[in-house]
């Protein structure tokens, strides 16, 4: 473990070099943030390309809000909302694309339409193929902490989210997924309070002794929301300090709605500590 660099579509990102950025596109009509912005192809194109030009290393196409209370959706209108998408945008931009699904039939039409990345919320553990495609297909998942019982830890919260990640991590090793393409990420906003929330930021560095590089998603959570008393449109600052208590932390990727802020954080951030 503890790699050092991972192989993304043509491309090699080194850890600790820097902190990557992961532009978030939400092609659905009802995510917490931008529901509805980008549904149609033109839309889209026009975000990704835009967060291109700003700096995203990689962008992370979802077809299914995971806000809390959400009605999942059905594989086939993921698959709809996704697929053309993907096509498009693998032939407008150069950086690699991320598919945001716990699908196995989602994640396999994807990576054929020109995805190099899965992004699994459910930590392999929803869907029992998606760690085969995965490994067939030889790409990174990034593996998040998430868990269908509610926010109960008892007395050890990073302890049992550590302990559930490494479930993960051992569904992908029997799957022959290699190590050097795995994330972990430690589920900001999934299953847990907003005060669990502020003990994972916390004790981000707890999550680097897996060995694996760590992505951080908190980019205008609710528990930014609760803390400030701000709706979601005015969360900016407070993702913005998310992102710096993170890099000291060691995190190496950061999934966010803003590119250029983040990035101009990350590269002060990235001069002092890294």
């Amino acid at each position: 473990m503890n790699q050092k660099i991972m192989k993304i579509a043509d491309g090699t990102w080194e850890w600790g070099k820097k902190t990557y950025i992961m532009g978030i596109l939400n092609v659905t009509p009802d995510s917490f943030s931008d529901g509805g912005s980008y549904m149609n192809s033109e839309a889209a194109i026009g975000q990704a390309v835009r967060m291109t030009q700003e700096g995203a290393d990689i962008i992370d196409v979802g077809g299914e809000t995971t806000k809390p209370g959400a009605v999942p959706v059905t594989a086939e209108v993921e698959i709809k909302r996704v697929i053309p998408i993907i096509e498009a945008l693998s032939r407008e931009i150069r950086i690699p694309i991320s598919v945001d699904t716990y699908r196995a039939e989602t994640a396999e039409l994807a990576i054929k339409a020109g995805a190099h990345m899965i992004n699994d919320i459910w930590g392999l553990k929803y869907d029992p193929g998606m760690a085969a495609v995965i490994a067939a297909h030889d790409v990174p998942v990034c593996i998040m902490h998430n868990r269908t019982c509610g926010t109960d830890y008892g007395q050890d919260l990073i302890g049992e989210i550590l302990c559930e990640l490494e479930e993960s991590i051992l569904i992908a090793k029997n799957a022959n997924i290699k190590d050097e393409n795995i994330i972990i990420d430690p589920g900001i906003g999934f299953a847990k309070t907003w005060e669990q929330n502020i003990q994972v930021m916390r004790q981000l560095e707890a999550f680097k002794k897996l060995g694996y590089p760590v992505l951080l998603g908190t980019s205008r959570k609710t528990f930014i929301g609760k803390i400030l008393e701000l709706e979601v449109a005015d969360r900016l600052e407070g993702t913005l300090a998310t992102t710096a208590i993170g890099i000291t932390k060691g995190v190496d990727i950061v999934r966010v709605h803003d590119v250029v802020q983040n990035l101009r954080v990350a590269k002060m951030m990235d001069s002092m500590v890294r």
